[in-house]
């Protein structure tokens, strides 16, 4: 796996940047810059990248596509084109949005976020984003969130058929579907069962936790790697047997030494989960 985090960690330029990714041990990264900064600042940023052998996991767009404001459901839209025109031209390995909410907030939960008409407004939206830059390089994706659609993999694997573009592919974040005791309690068999079915088009995954809190009523709370449930070691090891090169990036904390804990934490996980492979091969190859 190439382990990665959401946040550019504090840097004095490019060289630097790329520099102190690959002294944590990071292999991807999130390319922070957006198709409006400086182009060549970019370039910048993205031959750095390169000496280091760091991987583009992910250019964010974070905007409502789907907003029940007509002017910013268009900037949003604008946006996003901008932003998988960019992951193209640097070849990241997906550009990722959420797929929209209708209301004010932008990542709310609404009641029609789940109708007929949001989901058909949303598979337009997807289109008209991907057809308005035919990448050859990368791909758009979806992060799932816990009050929109998709709400699992079933229903990612029907917005697929239902965009019916080769290059809408999936960005996974398991966390995010933790929306039943079953799923969380049972983790280790969905994250088996969104790898099965959604393996061949994941392009980037992200690590954290969550805690299902014992007080009424029901609510889950992200949480740094290790507070939670969640079996983080099975999950890396899902991702890599799928591909060795799976960018895993940790996300949503609150301060740089939070994230070098994390990325601490995550490696021990990594090496110990290394060490237990070797070992089994090791056994299985004795007479």
């Amino acid at each position: 796996m190439r382990l990665g985090t959401s946040a550019p960690l504090t840097h004095s330029g490019p060289a630097d940047w790329a520099r102190k990714h690959r002294s944590l041990g990071l292999g991807a990264i999130n390319f922070h810059l957006t198709c409006e900064d400086d182009p060549h600042l970019a370039e910048s940023f993205l031959r750095e990248a390169e000496k280091q052998d760091l991987v583009m996991a992910e250019v964010g767009v974070w905007r409502n596509t789907l907003s029940p404001d007509p002017e910013i459901r268009k900037a949003s839209i604008r946006y996003a084109i901008g932003q998988l025109e960019l992951a193209d031209r640097i070849g990241a390995r997906c550009c990722v949005n959420i797929l929209g909410a209708r209301g004010p907030r932008w990542d709310g939960a609404y009641r029609d976020n789940f109708s007929r008409e949001t989901w058909l407004l949303a598979v337009k939206t997807i289109r008209q984003i991907i057809d308005a830059v035919k990448p050859r390089n990368t791909f758009f994706t979806i992060e799932s969130m816990p009050w929109m659609v998709p709400t699992g993999p079933d229903e990612y694997l029907r917005l697929l058929d239902a965009v019916e573009r080769d290059r809408f592919a999936v960005h996974l974040d398991v966390f995010n579907w933790m929306r039943t005791p079953e799923r969380y309690f049972y983790n280790e068999e969905f994250v088996d069962e969104c790898f099965e079915k959604l393996g061949p088009y994941v392009r980037s995954c992200h690590l954290k936790d969550v805690r299902m809190e014992p007080d009424y009523t029901l609510f889950f709370r992200e949480v740094p790697m290790g507070q939670g449930g969640i079996n983080i070691r099975h999950l890396i090891e899902a991702g890599e047997k799928l591909d060795p090169g799976m960018p895993f990036i940790i996300e949503h904390l609150d301060s740089e030494e939070a994230y070098l804990e994390s990325i601490r934490y995550a490696q021990s996980l990594m090496n110990s989960s290394l060490g237990r492979n070797a070992e089994n091969k090791q056994k299985g190859e004795q007479p």
